[in-house]
């Protein structure tokens, strides 16, 4: 009678309301069970049913019925802003094994092979390739080439030749007496990224504490210098915003690109420039309504120092210690600091002039001169009556003269009359041309747009930017170049 019980489990019958017992109804059950019993003992063991367990969860297999899907749940951590790699197929290897050769100081390719134990014949028949010979015949310490040996033999040679190509050489075949060189170009992807910041100490720190590389940050000051002097106009709180196109191949950046568009609030005053090629390939940067942001001068001679003396016609002169009227500006730097042509001219004077010690002055369009003095020496490209482009390096930094220490005496003359250079109002260079001017407007319209939207944002900190490090700086978009 306790057979009664797997039957019931197997077929799991709905709960029925209990009922009275009976005789007739034991009877029915023996008479019914005993046969059933029977044949269950006669089939095989494994498909015996398991012995009564807890239950368990059901896992939901079948493919008609799909599982109902769990409600999403936020994640703890955000996804980061840094850039995100490029999905890229990796570039396949060569046959053979792989040895990578660096150049040292002194080595000739011959000798860099002969070190490394390839062949003398196979070098020479590889340089009988016009792409090989060009790209393999000057190499400097630090240079590597890759080389894949089979059986002693070089079956392929690779080298970088710069973060879009590369040369390839291949045998020919298994004799090795024959090779083939081509230059492989590489998918490039250019990237636009944004970083931004506020300077509680310095550019320098600031732009590091952004992510923002040396290079960069001494572009954006080439761009807002006849604007802003960053020598002495920098103020705490001053803020920067830079749109910055990045150079990607197989998921790695490569290359940093060319400042795109650009933002620097300075004591207050907002000055924004977006960059332009036009179809001819020349580049210069313009401001929102097209005006040329390269004046006709800089407003400073040379590269970021410190203002010693400003301009003052009631200063006591440091040596002769007299009232004598200070006429100009006097940058201190270290000896030997290149000192830049403040705009395109001619060489006037080139020499020796009194208190100033070795001077250089240039005269300029507009009845314009600039004056340069103390220097420590002057640069052998120019002479007197050579021409110069602005930011063409003319002379270096010195104490020559009467002066207490290194540093650079810059004045600015109009028509003869001392005017400050700081503040004097300098000529514009032209604007746009107007056949580029609806093409330049659609171009910096978005650009322009990007760096309206974060100017006094609150959280521009510095301490904010450099917890953030590069995840400061935020994709905006990305294409291939092929």
């Amino acid at each position: 009678m306790t057979s009664s019980r797997p039957f019931m489990r197997d077929y799991k019958p709905t709960q029925a309301k209990p009922q009275p017992r009976s005789r007739w109804l034991l009877w029915f059950i023996a008479g019914l069970g005993l046969p059933l019993i029977t044949v269950a003992l006669m089939l095989p063991d494994d498909d015996a049913p398991p012995p009564l367990a807890a239950p368990q969860p059901v896992v939901a297999m079948s493919s008609t019925e799909p599982a109902v899907p769990e409600p999403a749940v936020e994640p703890l951590i955000k996804p980061s802003t840094e850039i995100p790699y490029l999905v890229a197929a990796p570039v396949p290897e060569p046959d053979g094994v792989k040895k990578t050769l660096t150049v040292r100081n002194g080595d000739s390719l011959d000798r860099l092979f002969r070190r490394n134990n390839f062949s003398a014949g196979e070098l020479a028949l590889i340089m009988r390739e016009d792409a090989a010979a060009k790209h393999l015949r000057l190499i400097k310490p630090g240079d590597q080439i890759e080389v894949w040996q089979v059986d002693g033999h070089i079956h392929t040679l690779r080298r970088e030749l710069d973060y879009a190509r590369s040369l390839e050489v291949r045998a020919d075949s298994s004799d090795y007496d024959s090779y083939s060189a081509e230059i492989t170009e590489h998918r490039i992807t250019r990237r636009q990224v944004e970083a931004r910041g506020r300077i509680e100490n310095s550019l320098f720190l600031a732009a590091a504490d952004a992510g923002v590389s040396d290079r960069t940050i001494m572009n954006l000051a080439g761009i807002f210098a006849w604007d802003i002097d960053f020598v002495l106009d920098i103020r705490r709180g001053d803020e920067f915003h830079v749109v910055v196109e990045e150079l990607w191949r197989d998921g790695e950046q490569v290359a940093e690109g060319d400042i795109l568009a650009a933002q620097f609030v300075n004591q207050g005053d907002v000055f924004q420039a977006v960059r332009y090629e036009d179809p001819e390939g020349r580049v210069s940067y313009f401001s929102p309504d097209g005006q040329n942001m390269r004046k006709a001068f800089l407003r400073a001679p040379l590269s970021f120092s410190r203002i010693s003396s400003n301009f003052n016609p009631n200063r006591r002169h440091p040596v002769l210690n007299t009232i004598r009227a200070h006429k100009g500006v006097d940058y201190a730097a270290p000896s030997g600091t290149p000192v830049k042509a403040a705009g395109d001219g001619k060489v006037i004077f080139r020499g020796v002039k009194g208190g100033y010690g070795n001077t250089i002055i240039l005269q300029h369009g507009g009845n314009i001169t600039t004056l340069y003095a103390h220097l420590k020496g002057f640069s052998r490209k120019f002479r007197n009556g050579s021409r110069v482009r602005q930011g063409d390096i003319i002379g270096y930094v010195g104490q020559s003269g009467l002066a207490t220490g290194p540093h650079l005496h810059y004045e600015y003359r109009r028509n003869g009359a001392h005017m400050n250079p700081r503040t004097v109002n300098l000529p514009d260079a032209a604007p746009i041309n107007s056949a580029y001017r609806a093409e330049f407007m659609q171009i910096a319209a978005p650009l322009i747009e990007r760096l309206e939207r974060y100017r006094g944002s609150p959280d521009v900190t510095t301490a904010g930017v450099a917890a953030a490090g590069r995840t400061s700086m935020r994709l905006a978009n990305a294409r291939d170049d092929r």
